[in-house]
């Protein structure tokens, strides 16, 4: 190995990295994303004109992601990601700072998970998300390292974050029909699916 391979070693290294942290953001999203669709369809528990906010902030910060797998690096599509993890928090802090004190007929909407109501859940995903790429800056620094290695050349990455990217697509869309479904296109509520009615 010559003096001028190791700083190319290092680099792809550090985009790997890279990649795989943006990969398994976007899978946890996803998963958090099929949870709550799978506690609305399974259970029956319709979200919250607030809770559907949450779910297009989190797909936001994985539209981010995905330009970076697609149009290669750029901290456009970073800031993209972390502009949509700060409007979680907010609507996730508004959200539960309403409901702060139950009162009748404005409890917490849908069941706990771990004992935690989803708005708590979206404030904890918003601080994580934030922490993680604080931490992920820290650590691996900028990321002008990926002007030099492209996603391309990590053929398995690239294909796995293709396959991902449909998925949230998917999931994207399967949202966007359930909206239309549960509030037509007037104001949005959590007793049915106003179309269906």
């Amino acid at each position: 190995m010559t003096a001028s391979d190791k700083p190319m070693t290092a680099q792809r290294l550090l985009a790997l990295l890279n990649y795989t942290y943006l990969l398994l953001v976007m899978f946890v999203i996803a998963g958090i994303l099929t949870a709550a669709m799978t506690l609305q369809y399974v259970k029956g528990e319709l979200p919250c004109p607030l809770c559907l906010l949450e779910r297009v902030a989190m797909l936001g910060v994985c539209f981010g992601i995905m330009l970076n797998f697609r149009r290669g690096f750029s901290y456009q599509n970073t800031g993209f990601s972390l502009l949509f993890a700060i409007v979680l928090l907010v609507i996730s802090v508004r959200q539960s700072l309403l409901d702060i004190y139950p009162r009748p007929g404005h409890e917490y909407i849908g069941s706990a998970i771990f004992g935690i109501h989803m708005p708590v859940w979206s404030i904890i995903i918003a601080l994580a998300l934030l922490i993680a790429y604080a931490i992920k800056l820290a650590i691996l620094g900028g990321d002008e390292y990926l002007r030099e290695a492209d996603v391309s050349e990590f053929p398995a990455i690239r294909r796995i974050a293709d396959i991902l990217s449909i998925y949230v697509i998917a999931i994207c869309l399967i949202n966007l029909v359930s909206v239309v479904l549960q509030c037509g296109f007037g104001e949005c509520h959590t007793f049915g699916y106003k179309l269906l009615q």
